[in-house]
């Protein structure tokens, strides 16, 4: 068994790792996460905080569901992609969409790419990098695309400032001549007033959130606001409840969104 010591918001990789192994031992799994249910298996770790926290892991089944959707039908249309994965952790995502063709880089802070590199052999065509978002030399690690390139930043900024996520984006852009992100963000309202057992209980806190995607261009004008994908369409999958609640618009507005963002749109979207 693996023991792991980490905290704060690395620690909610965690987590979110049990979620998705839970949810893929189900009889009526949406996704199957084999990767997340042996890394869990080898975790010496108590998962009980996660385990009893219903709301946590309906979010995070609810993302996946739809992340896994909209990364899969863009590979589909670009099948010789670069994904920049930010803030992997122990995401796995790759695994189950691995077209034979897709360049992928799963990127987060060194501590945590410690840890990923004792579960996940990653080098070549699916590697990692040990940096920050916010270190600018982690795009001299990316080799230049042949295909499109699509930025994933999943579970990440609402524990971020603005002047962060500003630099997360304008780094991304400098970078990239055409790019498309998909990135989660959350409710204001949520991120003051939401607690998560197991999230609280790693120390992580959420410190930023906006109402709406569209304010993102104002963060960097060079991107544009393509649409937000409120997590209230993976919920509809989980609970038949959610038919009915994800017409109520401010269900449909407080839930946390997948935002796209596009910088110089090509032929092909999302």
């Amino acid at each position: 068994m693996e023991k792991v010591n980490i905290q704060g918001v690395p620690e909610t990789m965690l987590q979110t790792l049990f979620a998705r192994a839970a949810h893929s031992q189900k009889q009526e799994h949406k996704f199957y996460d084999g990767k997340a249910i042996e890394i869990v298996k080898q975790l010496d770790y108590d998962f009980s905080k996660a385990e009893k926290d219903a709301a946590m892991s309906s979010g995070v089944i609810a993302r996946t569901i739809l992340l896994d959707r909209m990364v899969g039908s863009f590979l589909e249309e670009n099948p010789n992609a670069t994904v920049v994965n930010i803030a992997c952790g122990l995401d796995t995502r790759v695994y189950r969409l691995d077209n034979g063709q897709v360049r992928w880089y799963n990127l987060d802070l060194p501590e945590v790419i410690n840890i990923r590199r004792r579960f996940l052999d990653e080098q070549g065509r699916i590697s990692m990098i040990a940096k920050s978002a916010m270190d600018e030399s982690w795009v001299a690690e990316i080799e230049d695309p042949t295909g499109k390139v699509l930025v994933v930043i999943e579970g990440l900024v609402m524990y971020l400032t603005e002047t962060d996520v500003r630099k997360i984006l304008s780094i991304i852009c400098r970078r990239f001549e055409h790019a498309e992100i998909i990135m989660e963000t959350m409710n204001p309202f949520i991120m003051r007033h939401m607690k998560e057992k197991s999230i609280e209980a790693s120390k992580a806190r959420f410190t930023w959130g906006l109402k709406n995607g569209k304010e993102l261009e104002r963060l960097a004008p060079e991107l544009t606001w393509i649409k937000d994908v409120s997590l209230v369409e993976g919920m509809k999958e989980l609970y038949p409840v959610y038919q009915v609640l994800g017409r109520i618009r401010p269900v449909r507005n407080i839930s946390n969104k997948l935002v796209i963002l596009r910088k110089q749109a090509g032929s092909n979207s999302i």
